[in-house]
């Protein structure tokens, strides 16, 4: 089947995050980490047949749901986990934030690589543990990590966990298995569990590949814990499904006491018939996606350098999130993300969302069809000369 991704759908009225909490009129979102696509017709057809049923009680997740996250990250990942080391539940964020709350105690420090995802920074705090920050080096429009400060951090007797985002938003990172192979050592000397947040990881760019941390050996995959979910990858983040998967059996347990602490043990049948569809028949379309939003990153490319090339892009390796220098307007982020809601009608994310070192860049979203790419980028110009 041929997907058009081309298609403008509107979202407006639909009760959109992305598209209904903007207060001002006509506002073009670029902002929050979900794609203006319409998913995969297998994931479509499999919740319409179960909406027919009619009967929208209590689910229990079948064996069919565990045999289709398996055979996705066996088959495309080289990765074979097994049942019992995966335990699902509402959301990657709320699987973040039980993991924390699991093994650590209020006071310890929790390291990670800034700038990062933003729900970190909360999901930290929100179980009284302190920040422990490793700012990635930029330069030559990527970042990198630097070792010798992540191994500085990682000795802190107070660090007992490193969140690892693979690949990694908002850098646009899919980090290589030298890289991550040099994390997890450092992290093993010091006693460090790493906490791997996966949950972009079909979205990479042509020539790099995914590699799950947990798959690099044994003794990587026993003293970490992978949280995954289909929702990015298939744009069906609103049906609340996601995975951690832990392989140690005492790490196991004190998530599945975190996670029902938290009372996010329970999904709902959506999620489940959705991610099964996605994991067993949505590999065509997700191809077709992948090509797609590599398009939009290079027209984004082809368009900045010649309009706008005092604002240059992050290369970017995973995700369909670009992040952009705007430091040539001498602006505060959060004052620049106000000033283009409210003059130029775009919204795109402040880079201090994401940590001090943010500031001065600025998020795209690209998951949307390339006119309204096109179309954001014309504003920000405009803005820009004005």
């Amino acid at each position: 089947m041929i997907y058009n991704f081309d298609e403008v759908i509107s979202r407006r009225g639909t009760n959109s995050l992305k598209w209904d909490c903007a207060t001002e009129e006509g506002v073009l979102p670029m902002w929050v980490a979900d794609m203006d696509f319409r998913a995969a017709q297998p994931i479509v057809d499999a919740l319409q047949k179960r909406v027919e049923h009619g009967v929208f009680g209590y689910t229990q997740v079948p064996d069919a749901y565990y045999e289709a996250v398996i055979n996705w990250f066996d088959r495309r990942h080289g990765w074979r986990m097994n049942k019992e080391w995966i335990i699902y539940t509402t959301g990657v964020v709320p699987a973040v934030s039980a993991v924390i709350k699991a093994l650590t105690q209020p006071g310890d420090k929790v390291l990670m690589q800034t700038p990062v995802y933003n729900c970190f920074f909360s999901s930290i705090r929100n179980n009284g543990c302190e920040i422990a920050s490793s700012p990635l080096i930029y330069e030559n429009q990527t970042f990198r990590t630097d070792f010798e400060d992540l191994e500085r951090q990682a000795a802190d007797e107070r660090v007992k966990m490193m969140l690892l985002c693979n690949p990694h938003n908002p850098a646009g990172r899919v980090w290589t298995r030298e890289e991550l192979t040099r994390i997890g050592e450092i992290c093993l000397r010091h006693g460090v569990t790493v906490v791997s947040d996966e949950i972009h990881c079909e979205l990479v760019a042509p020539g790099y590949v995914y590699t799950p941390f947990a798959s690099l050996s044994k003794e990587f995959e026993q003293h970490s814990v992978t949280c995954m979910s289909p929702s990015k990858s298939f744009n069906i983040a609103g049906l609340q499904i996601a995975n951690i998967v832990a392989a140690d059996e005492e790490i196991r347990q004190k998530i599945d006491r975190a996670i029902n602490t938290n009372e996010v043990c329970d999904v709902n049948p959506f999620g489940v018939v959705g991610a099964i569809a996605a994991y067993n028949e949505g590999e065509e379309w997700l191809t077709q996606l992948l090509d797609y939003i590599w398009g939009n990153y290079q027209c984004m490319k082809a368009f900045c350098e010649e309009h706008l090339p005092e604002f240059p892009l992050t290369k970017l390796e995973g995700t369909y999130l670009v992040w952009m220098d705007c430091r040539a307007l001498n602006r505060p982020s959060l004052e620049l993300e106000h000033d283009l809601v409210r003059e130029a009608k775009l919204w795109i994310n402040p880079g201090t969302m994401y940590g001090a070192e943010g500031e001065g860049f600025m998020r795209w979203n690209i998951a949307c069809p390339r006119a309204s790419v096109l179309e954001g980028l014309k504003r920000f110009r405009d803005y820009v000369r004005r």
